[in-house]
């Protein structure tokens, strides 16, 4: 495969802008994360009080170290509970991710029980069933580290509590497929809660900390009068001894991070798997650091499609797929860390040709049975006359059938904007791809503000030429600043990741990174047979 030739211009003050607007998204997104992690550090002394570990300790502590760990949903209920951007708290009270423990390839739940004790929100909740469907979906044991007050009462919304039971019907079918589900319990575990430890496979209890108990101490108080004591109620130690509800009985949180890592090490789970083939592969000829200064956050400048496809590539090398038609639409086969791909990346609106040359290349990517890569960047299919009679409808349906029909995995990315059907096409969110990941000044929705605002603005125009008046401009202009105002609030890769309407906001430097862990995942996914029953494991 010939390697590309870039003509991208470093010293350009458009490189120049492009950087510099790139780097101010990435830092208000490590501002976020600092947020989250600064609040939770508040209870640092109190969590030593108790001879406790804070919960990222706890993720250091379990993962292997030096290797990869892909965060997930790392913005999950920005802007959800506290509408505030000022002042709003994101991850949902739970860290989340898929990294290595003792070898083995895991997602993991951590319970923040530095915020508001763990309490359960709306989207923490979303991220701990969406990372347990990860699992089951990438053949993945589940680890949750579980802190928590449980469902704040005095934000009570029946609707979360009739869709909690989608947590542990899901780590019902995890067991039942032969994957493996894990709880460690730091704290209490109470109510809906404790069936996280009782329907897990495994569980570890922490001394004097550890808890699960259908009611605490107050509830059950509230409900029957007795007053019992939390430790006899529910502690490790009783759960270890009387009920079995606990296998391995934990002194401290170092030791339950000791033995939940034993547990993982002595499953053998990589013992019936085979060993991934040795790839060779040559890194791009071009600096990721580049990817900065070449892709505008303002995503009415356009830029070339392959220069960001050469700085993800191996070697920069690939095959271009019908470069002379449909030239909005850039389509090309490479590998990314020795696997073979196709990519999918967009140099502006598409037409009808670019629609055909997209279902057709989908198909032939299906048809060689290797991943396909979205690189999202598209304002929308063409509308117009001419594009209505060169048959956009027909066309743009077929690119969307194509995108939801092949069978083989999809990785999506929102480097830029992403909307309208071109969003469709492009394999976003309603279209399941296996990972999708935005970037920090990515946008998207159903149309941009402007756009949005100028639609409305034709329509009232049209209706007021049609009555015999004349438009009234100042409404029409109030009307304006209040759509772009409704729309420009919504279409930000913060505000739509808060929503879990992605896996989580990346630096973009990283995307070949995020792009070969997942490959690699979907590769083990796809050579891993497991041993599944028919209820899951029940506890004796």
């Amino acid at each position: 495969m010939p390697v590309f030739e870039s003509k991208l211009n470093v010293n350009s003050e458009a490189f120049a802008k492009n950087r510099a607007d790139q780097l101010e998204k990435l830092a208000h997104m490590r501002m976020l994360e600092a947020r989250a992690e600064a609040v939770s550090e508040k209870r640092r002394p109190r969590f030593e009080e108790r001879g406790q570990l804070t919960p990222r300790d706890r993720l250091a502590q379990l993962l292997d170290p030096g290797m990869p760990y892909l965060p997930l949903y790392n913005m999950a209920s920005y802007c959800v509970d506290d509408p505030d951007r000022d002042t709003s708290i994101p991850g949902g009270s739970v860290l989340a991710g898929i990294g290595y423990v003792n070898g083995v390839r895991c997602t993991v739940c951590v319970d923040d029980s530095g915020i508001n004790a763990g309490a359960a929100t709306e989207m923490g909740f979303r991220k701990n069933l969406e990372v347990m469907r990860i699992a089951l979906a990438n053949k993945l044991p589940f680890i949750h580290l579980v802190e928590s007050a449980g469902a704040n009462l005095m934000t009570y919304k029946v609707e979360l509590w009739a869709h909690g039971g989608s947590v542990f019907y899901t780590l019902a079918k995890l067991s039942a497929a032969g994957i493996p589900t894990m709880t460690v319990l730091h704290g209490p575990s109470t109510a809906g809660g404790a069936y996280m430890p009782g329907m897990s496979d495994y569980n570890v209890g922490v001394k004097h900390n550890g808890m699960a108990a259908l009611g605490g101490a107050a509830l059950v108080q509230a409900a029957t009068g007795e007053i019992a004591d939390e430790r006899e109620l529910g502690g490790s130690e009783m759960h270890s001894s009387v009920t079995g509800l606990i296998e391995y009985l934990a002194e401290d949180d170092r030791d339950g991070m000791r033995q939940i890592r034993e547990v993982v090490g002595g499953i053998g789970w990589n013992e019936h798997f085979p060993p991934a083939p040795q790839r060779d592969f040559a890194a791009p000829v071009y600096e990721a650091e580049e990817i900065l200064g070449l892709v505008p956050v303002d995503y009415k400048v356009p830029y070339e499609g392959r220069e960001l496809i050469a700085r993800l590539v191996d070697g920069s090398e690939f095959t271009d797929f019908k470069s002379r038609f449909g030239p909005n639409l850039v389509c090309v086969q490479a590998k990314i860390f020795g696997h073979p791909v196709g990519l999918v990346a967009n140099n502006g609106p598409m037409g009808p040709n670019e629609a055909a040359k997209g279902a057709h290349f989908f198909q032939i990517i299906d048809q060689a049975n290797i991943p396909l890569i979205f690189l999202n960047n598209i304002t929308g299919y063409m509308v117009g006359t001419e594009y209505e009679r060169a048959g956009m409808i027909k066309h743009g349906a077929k690119m969307i059938q194509a995108a939801s029909n092949i069978r083989v995995p999809k990785l999506s990315f929102y480097v830029g904007a992403s909307y309208g059907a071109g969003n469709y096409g492009m394999a976003g969110l309603g279209y399941e791809p296996d990972f999708l990941f935005s970037w920090p000044g990515a946008k998207t929705g159903v149309m941009s503000g402007e756009s949005a605002s100028g639609t409305m603005e034709a329509v009232a125009i049209a209706g007021a030429k049609r009555r015999g008046v004349e438009p009234d401009l100042e409404a029409l202009a109030k009307q304006k600043a209040a759509i772009e105002s409704i729309f420009g609030s919504q279409e930000d890769a913060f505000f739509t990741s808060g929503r879990l309407l992605d896996n989580g906001i990346i630096d973009p430097r990283d995307t070949r990174q995020v792009i070969g862990f997942t490959l690699e995942t979907i590769w083990e996914r796809k050579h891993r047979e497991l041993q599944p029953n028919a209820f899951g494991i029940g506890r004796m």
